[in-house]
């Protein structure tokens, strides 16, 4: 939970649709607001949770091809 809301304040302050969701339709927002909601607490406690998120920890060396001097 963050900044001090009820779980019911977060999801009715998350029930309301962003412009893209409401272009995309929703049937219904609270409980689309829940499942996010839901997700986003996990991935809070689990930093690995998300799916397809790997942090990378190289240096700029181990990511840039050195050029070679010229001749």
């Amino acid at each position: 939970m963050t900044d001090g809301l009820s779980d019911q304040e977060r999801m009715e302050s998350r029930a309301h649709l962003l412009p893209e969701e409401a272009a995309a339709g929703s049937e219904d927002a609270q409980a689309q607001a829940e499942a996010i909601l839901t997700e986003s607490d996990v991935r809070e406690t689990d930093r690995n949770a998300a799916p397809d998120t790997v942090l990378e920890r190289r240096t700029s060396d181990q990511t840039v091809t050195p050029v070679e001097p010229p001749d």
